[in-house]
């Protein structure tokens, strides 16, 4: 019985096209999010509340995470196609090397549209409760939790373009 269970599941999940799922679904109600400091790209401390008002996509990443490094240039994308009032793409790096490590990586892979943003390590990990890199955080404009990935994906897809729209126009009626 346990076999023929799996396998039923398993032959849904297969059932449903992958393009047909969304990048990341959305959580049945929206949760509170700890907002621990971080920096910028001039050493200016920052909070996400600094942000409240629109849509952020939080990716926290490293510069020596492989699947992280692969999926930057589709987030610099999805924030040059997006990005402006009413959404901003949050690269939030937890690299111990620093600043100047993140700058010399966006600069050395092409990374023109996202914000340099840096919090320690530890601080980045326990306050998002993140449990592997890259993992990544939709907040609506309320500040609250809507959605979470961990793992990389396609960021600047037709699909997640899409989705991202859908997301942004519905605002503070997300939920």
């Amino acid at each position: 019985m346990r076999r023929r269970g799996f396998l039923a599941g398993a032959l849904a999940m297969g059932a449903t096209p992958v393009s047909a799922r969304p990048v990341m679904p959305l959580h049945e109600s929206p949760r509170q999010l700890l907002s621990p400091s971080f920096v910028d790209g001039s050493g200016q401390e920052r909070t996400l509340e600094e942000f409240r008002g629109r849509t952020v996509l939080l990716n926290v990443w490293a510069t020596w995470c492989v699947p992280c490094r692969e999926e930057m240039p589709a987030l610099d994308r999805l924030q040059a196609r997006l990005g402006g009032p009413g959404f901003h793409v949050l690269a939030l790096s937890i690299d111990r090397a620093g600043m100047d490590a993140v700058r010399r990586f966006y600069r050395d892979i092409g990374i023109r549209h996202l914000d340099l943003y840096l919090i320690e390590e530890m601080k980045g990990m326990l306050g998002f409760g993140i449990i592997g890199l890259p993992t990544t955080i939709l907040i609506d404009p309320r500040g609250l939790e809507i959605a979470r990935r961990v793992g990389p994906a396609e960021w600047d897809s037709a699909a997640a373009l899409s989705y991202f729209q859908d997301i942004i126009a519905e605002g503070h009626n997300s939920r």
